[in-house]
């Protein structure tokens, strides 16, 4: 018997040092979500030569990555920390508002974004005409108060439901996993759901499709200095767009589909893909691929003079 008390005092120690370490690991991810965010938002704010639309968009997509990733991991330290790994419903639906916003506002802003491309490589003439500093305001204030408003509108229709359970199989809250719980008919959350997808979503998508045929039409006719301009200012873009796509397609794989048979670790993976690694992954690609913000960067890291 005292070997068995033994073995569970070790057990548990190490169980305690597994929680430590998960821990140091996710406040390792978040500081360095916030100081890569933060630094570059710094660069662009305090710069008067990056006071351009597409540098103005990229601020927008920082400060977004910043507000989602605050939605996940202070709760989600917290969590790993406690041993009773519950939520309050007033706590849980204010997580559901964050993620859901963060979502939406990435989304709209890298098809913003792709619109902006479109038009500083086919109507590079005409951009400071077309792109100028009130239309960028207004189209960056018009993402968040448009995502804002949807999710207000999703978490209405979610909340007045009443559950028949209070077990969410995510590390996080979402609004899916909270309709699930529902014991009455959720027709009309599955309505105005799959309302927004048909209509605004796949609109975003055929914005973004169209601005990028519209762009490898000009990269085929134009000049070589035309594709070198269409590279160089399309690839992080681009990359940025697939990695948060992935993102997505993992979000919905874990939400609607039974994932028992998969590992636990991996199933976490999936689920905060789009949360932990477009965050990471903006910074570094605009960072590392944009001459002009890596130069400011290393001035304001030095101590130079911007």
């Amino acid at each position: 018997s005292s070997d068995t008390s033994l073995i569970n005092q070790r057990l548990a120690l190490w169980s305690k040092i597994d929680f430590y370490l998960y821990f140091m690991i996710v406040m390792s991810l978040y500081m360095l979500i916030v100081c890569a965010n933060l630094l570059l938002i710094v660069v662009i704010c305090m710069n008067r030569s990056l006071h351009e639309p597409m540098y103005l968009f990229l601020c927008s997509l920082f400060v977004n990555e910043l507000f989602g990733s605050t939605g996940l991991f202070p709760f989600l330290l917290v969590q790993i920390l406690s041993d009773i790994h519950t939520v309050s419903p007033s706590l849980c639906f204010l997580q559901i508002f964050s993620v859901n916003v963060y979502a939406n506002v990435e989304l709209f802003t890298l098809g913003v974004m792709s619109y902006d491309r479109y038009l500083a490589i086919c109507y590079p003439l005409q951009y400071n005409t077309r792109m100028t500093s009130n239309k960028v305001a207004v189209l960056i204030a018009s993402v968040w108060l448009f995502c804002v408003l949807h999710i207000v509108v999703m978490m209405s229709l979610s909340v007045i439901l009443q559950l028949c359970g209070n077990t969410i199989q995510k590390v996080y809250c979402d609004n899916y996993s909270i309709v699930k719980l529902a014991c009455f008919d959720t027709t009309v959350n599955n309505i105005y759901g799959l309302g927004y997808m048909f209509t605004v979503l796949f609109g975003l998508i055929i914005l973004i499709l169209y601005s990028y045929m519209r762009i490898l039409k000009v990269c085929y006719s134009g000049s070589k200095q035309t594709r070198q301009k269409a590279v160089s200012t399309c690839t992080p873009h681009l990359a940025s767009l697939i990695n948060f796509s992935f993102g997505c397609f993992f979000e919905i794989v874990q939400s609607r589909f039974d994932m028992s048979s998969v590992p636990m670790m991996l199933r976490i993976f999936l689920s905060l893909y789009f949360l932990t690694c477009q965050p990471i992954f903006n910074p570094l690609m605009y960072g590392l691929q944009m001459t002009k913000i890596r130069s400011l960067c290393k001035s304001l890291i030095y101590g130079k003079r911007m």
